[in-house]
């Protein structure tokens, strides 16, 4: 890969949330729009998005590890039971901070290893692995399942979805307290563990700001483009379609048509082209994101050793 080179992953997440959101997903991956989506395993519409993957021999889904249930309007339940990993609904709990607070360790890998196992069982080849909400990460009160997870995707011999560096103008990553060093262990950890990640992840607001129209989103993520850094980027958006029900009861669902009608945008796709991105997929990573496993051995040391 030269040095000067832009690739850039798109993926779309939450794939077998909801009929709305498997509509739009199924559709942009029929159109090459997309270079991949990660599947729900616990959510509603799991079956229909394994069934479709599994009939068109869909190679570029990945898992998205599912902890977490937010919406109101759209609710499920962990695939294995466990009581910690539910609210007092019977639900997976709602919130990252009461996953990270409640969720017992033991009991969180039986379940991703159960949401792997449930979509090997409609014969679909897993791409990659991926996290809702970041839950893992132990973002809120810092109590992490990275270490675990990255050991379980080196048994199944997937990517994550992690990180080598943080774009300093990436909006949500950026500002996290103590971050550079987060990843850094993070990061060599995968490499010591034979895990291949992307350089970057991307992201940009998942709610619609104040005053934020169609267009500024667009000119924003057109400008995202011409902005890449150099290496193997990810970045995630969550198409849904048009759905009057959705709308109503989803709080932002509104962002989410957007993010949909975007990826069919020409000027998007032009954008791209002409920033001289080059749109790949976990396949690249998997052949090209892994790290020295002495160095990240050194770094990890170094990492561990600092106050």
């Amino acid at each position: 890969m030269s040095l000067r080179s832009k690739y850039l992953i798109i993926n779309c997440d939450d794939f077998g949330q909801s009929p709305p959101m498997n509509e739009a997903i199924m559709h942009l991956l029929e159109e090459r729009k997309v270079s991949s989506a990660t599947i729900m395993a616990p959510a509603p519409g799991f079956e229909e998005a394994a069934e479709w993957s599994k009939r068109r021999g869909q190679s570029n889904v990945g898992l998205h590890l599912t902890l977490t249930s937010e919406f109101e309007a759209i609710r499920w339940k962990s695939l294995t039971g466990h009581s910690s990993l539910h609210d007092e609904n019977g639900y997976m709990h709602k919130t990252v901070e009461a996953f990270e607070r409640n969720a017992d360790t033991a009991a969180v890998m039986k379940e991703i290893g159960a949401q792997h196992d449930a979509v090997r069982r409609y014969g679909i080849p897993i791409m990659h692995a991926d996290n809702h909400m970041g839950s893992l990460y132990g973002i809120v009160t810092g109590r992490s399942h990275i270490p675990q997870v990255l050991r379980q995707c080196a048994k199944w011999s997937l990517p994550f979805r992690l990180f080598r560096k943080v774009h300093p103008a990436d909006p949500l990553l950026s500002s996290i307290p103590g971050v550079e060093r987060i990843v850094a262990k993070a990061s060599a950890l995968a490499g010591v563990l034979g895990v291949a990640i992307p350089d970057y992840l991307l992201s940009h607001p998942f709610e619609v700001e104040e005053g934020e129209t169609y267009a500024q989103f667009k000119q924003s993520m057109i400008a995202k483009m011409y902005n890449l850094p150099d290496g193997i980027s990810e970045t995630y958006i969550h198409p849904a379609v048009e759905h009057t029900r959705m709308l109503r009861e989803v709080p932002h669902w509104e962002k989410r048509v957007w993010e949909y009608r975007l990826m069919l945008e020409d000027d998007f796709a032009y954008a791209i082209k002409d920033a001289g991105v080059m749109l790949t997929d976990y396949d690249y990573i998997r052949r090209h994101g892994r790290a020295s496993r002495i160095l990240s051995a050194c770094t990890l040391a170094r990492e561990l050793l600092r106050k």
